[in-house]
């Protein structure tokens, strides 16, 4: 496996995620949007895990676990945060399983703190 091909893969497909979660937000789609959000910290994340193991990345969409195999140090707040966002990836999937609250305003902040973290993750490959 070409471990810097995987790399530039995930990291692309991240970057174009949260640019579609960014548009969709625009067009006031909420739940889609944070829903390509949390599609793009998991691509992020799965480039941090085939630069740590130099494997394909397992087929999970779970960040925190994800986070824990690229070994990962992430403080309580993040990692909670984090967990937050699985919720919207489970109601993306499975409307109405889950009962997350969204609004536009909460949308805007997530999609916020999501590209910033994006960026830090980016950083560290």
């Amino acid at each position: 496996m070409d471990v810097e091909k995987q790399i530039e893969y995930w990291r692309t497909g991240a970057r174009r995620d949260l640019a579609a979660a960014r548009s969709l937000v625009e067009n006031r789609h909420p739940e889609h949007a944070l829903f390509f959000a949390h599609l793009a910290l998991e691509k992020v994340l799965k480039a941090h895990v085939s630069k740590v193991t130099q494997k394909i990345p397992p087929k999970i969409h779970n960040l925190v676990r994800l986070t824990e195999i690229a070994k990962l140090s992430l403080g309580e707040d993040e990692l909670d945060t984090l967990r937050r966002f699985d919720k919207y990836q489970i109601e993306g999937r499975y409307a109405g399983t889950v009962k997350v609250p969204i609004n536009m305003r909460i949308a805007r902040s997530d999609l916020a703190w999501a590209g910033k973290m994006m960026n830090r993750l980016k950083r560290k490959l």
